[in-house]
């Protein structure tokens, strides 16, 4: 299916998202979702695998996804199995994700100031 597709099921009786390539309808399971509703529902109809794995979901909360699989999207490869193992099932790249950015940019900061500091003496 399109992404435009998903796209469309972006209400809380109407939500899907999308998941290392994979369509999820959660409509259902939107009220029991133990982060809220509105978590579900800041990134219904997108692909919400960052703010997925960015939690560190359980194999409990994985195998909940098997039951709401609707299909692939279109042209999308999948990066890694929402059933994986393990809380991180993210890839192996030893690249940072859009979430880990402000983090490396954060440390190269404080870097630089102890460097600064130390060559001042």
């Amino acid at each position: 299916m399109s992404t435009d597709e998903v796209l469309r099921h972006n209400k809380k009786d109407d939500l899907w998202m999308i998941i290392h390539g994979n369509v999820y309808d959660v409509t259902k399971f939107v009220d029991e979702h133990p982060g809220g509703e509105e978590v579900l529902l800041d990134v219904a109809g997108t692909d919400a695998t960052d703010a997925f794995e960015d939690i560190g979901h359980s194999d409990d909360a994985r195998e909940i996804l098997k039951d709401l699989y609707l299909g692939k999207v279109d042209g999308v490869a999948t990066t890694a199995s929402t059933t994986s193992s393990g809380s991180g099932g993210g890839s192996n790249s030893l690249e940072p994700t859009n979430s880990q950015i402000p983090l490396f940019a954060a440390l190269a900061l404080m870097l630089a100031v102890i460097a600064y500091f130390y060559h001042q003496q």
